[in-house]
C-alpha cells in the first residue's frame, strides 16, 4: 500500500471513531454527565391584545395571574379594573403586588380550549380584549428523558471498527486484484 493510500485509510478511520464516540473533556471541562433538568413546571398561558393594551394570563391550578402592559411602550399599567370572563364564568381581578393581578377561579378548568375575555378600565380608558387559553393532558410528564449510556457509545464505536474493518479489506483485496492483473499483463 503506498503512503498515499495509507494516510487516506487512516484519516478514513479517524472520522469515522472520531463520529462513533462522544467528546471526552478533562477535568474541569465537562459539562456534566446529564443533561440541566428544567426547575419547574411550564403553566399554561394566554395572551390578548388589542391597540392599547397586552394581556398575559398564567393559570397555576385554580389561580390566575395577570400582566397588563401598555401595547405602546409595554410599560405595566398600575391601578387598573379588569373584569375577565373565562369560559362563561364571569371574574373580577385583584391587585396582586405592584404589577399584576389575580383572579381564582372556582375549579381547576378541564382540558380544552377556554375562549376568555377581559375588560379593561385604566383611567378613561376602556377596551375589549380576547383570547384563548389552550389546555392539554399532562402526556408522558412522568417519564424520564432517554439518557445515553457508555453501552450505546461502546456499541456505535464497535459497528464503526467493525465497518472500518470491513473496509479496509476490501480495499486491501481491491489492490491486490489489481496488481495481479497489472503483472499478468506484462
Amino acid at each position: 500500500m503506498t503512503s498515499f493510500q495509507s494516510l487516506a485509510a487512516l484519516s478514513l478511520a479517524a472520522l469515522l471513531l472520531g463520529a462513533g464516540m462522544p467528546a471526552l473533556a478533562g477535568e474541569g471541562h465537562d459539562h456534566g454527565d446529564a443533561a440541566p433538568a428544567a426547575t419547574g413546571k411550564a403553566l399554561p398561558r394566554f395572551a390578548a391584545v388589542s391597540e392599547t393594551f397586552e394581556l398575559v394570563g398564567v393559570l397555576d391550578g385554580k389561580q390566575v395571574t395577570l400582566y397588563l402592559d401598555r401595547f405602546a411602550d409595554n410599560a405595566p399599567v398600575r391601578g387598573a379594573q379588569i373584569e375577565l370572563e373565562i369560559a362563561g364564568a364571569k371574574l373580577k381581578a385583584q391587585a396582586h403586588g405592584d404589577d399584576a393581578y389575580e383572579v381564582v377561579l372556582k375549579e381547576a378548568p378541564k382540558p380544552g380550549v377556554l375562549p376568555i375575555t377581559a375588560t379593561v378600565t385604566a383611567g378613561s380608558e376602556v377596551d375589549l380584549l380576547a383570547g384563548e387559553l389552550d389546555l392539554h393532558e399532562a402526556v408522558h410528564a412522568d417519564e424520564p428523558a432517554h439518557e445515553h449510556s457508555w453501552k450505546e457509545y461502546a456499541g456505535w464505536a464497535a459497528g464503526g471498527l467493525v465497518a472500518l474493518a470491513v473496509l479496509a479489506f476490501g480495499a486491501r483485496r481491491l489492490m491486490s486484484d489489481r496488481q495481479v492483473r497489472a503483472g499478468g499483463a506484462a
